[in-house]
């Protein structure tokens, strides 16, 4: 085995780790000692490919949510089945710890922040180039499905955690539309 490949499957192994550390315990209690004996390596290994735990940390937090094209006419239920496929296929390790540790990580919590300012507010935007409210609405919609993970996914809490997916993206999907097309101001 090539040395490179060798590091890269060790880079892939602590990552994975910390993944996994993060996920659970959140950033304050995941050590680099216990990422290190998850990956079944020496702690200074850890440090060697990654530089310190908060490298470690934005490392194993980078996101690409890949937001699918979102035509108008079907931007809400394209959104709510891209959102619900990632979490249902477990491509969500990031994610998850961006939202175990956000509420009381800062830079967690700036980094959703980032996530929802560069990769969601323009996939919506491109959807919907004339809405002068795209970012209020942006932010419904991020409500919307930041509640969907925390409930089904993070907590586990019933029934929404075993209803079928499909059932909660056309449920999503249609709270979504509505937070795309209604009024902003307070009707009666």
């Amino acid at each position: 085995m090539a040395f490179t490949e060798r590091s890269a499957q060790t880079r892939a192994a602590i990552l994975a780790a910390a993944q996994g550390r993060f996920a659970v315990e959140g950033y304050e209690r995941a050590t680099i000692r216990a990422i290190a004996a998850d990956a079944g390596i020496d702690p200074s290994m850890v440090i060697r490919y990654f530089g310190s735990k908060a490298e470690l940390y934005a490392a194993a937090s980078a996101i690409d949510l890949a937001v699918p094209d979102l035509p108008p006419d079907q931007a809400a239920h394209r959104y709510a089945k891209a959102f619900l496929d990632r979490w249902e296929a477990g491509e969500n390790a990031a994610e998850a710890i961006l939202l175990r540790t956000a509420p009381t990580h800062p830079e967690s919590a700036q980094r959703v922040q980032e996530i929802f300012g560069t990769q969601i507010v323009p996939a919506l935007r491109a959807a919907f180039p004339d809405d002068p409210d795209i970012e209020p609405r942006a932010a419904l919609v991020l409500s919307q499905t930041l509640g969907v993970a925390y409930v089904r996914y993070l907590l586990g809490i019933e029934p929404l955690a075993s209803m079928d997916p499909a059932v909660i993206a056309a449920a999503v999907g249609r709270a979504i539309q509505s937070h795309l097309t209604a009024p902003l101001e307070p009707g009666d």
